[in-house]
């Protein structure tokens, strides 16, 4: 299982749980910041799962919506098409 530190490098998931009265858009904005700090070759799926069990007891605070929703995304979703073979179709 991935460490705490780096599953949350900065400690934003850990402080966005301290917010009192956050907002689901607050929430989006601080996903996205600490996305982009996850380290280099990190696995954001398991930094989600590691952080969801560490800090996300309350299910229906808006930081474990945006988690929560980022995994089962990954798995409905997951095959997306970029560049030329978008383009071209199948």
């Amino acid at each position: 299982m991935m460490d705490l530190t780096v599953a949350d490098p900065k400690g934003l998931i850990r402080e966005s749980y301290r917010i009192e009265g956050i907002t689901p858009a607050e929430c989006r904005s601080i996903f996205m910041d600490w996305a982009l700090s996850l380290p280099a070759g990190a696995d954001p799926h398991e930094a989600m799962r590691v952080v969801l069990a560490q800090y996300g007891t309350d299910e229906a605070h808006p930081m474990s919506v945006i988690l929560t929703e980022g995994l089962t995304r990954r798995a409905a979703g997951a095959s997306r098409r970029g560049g030329r073979a978008a383009r071209l179709g199948p």
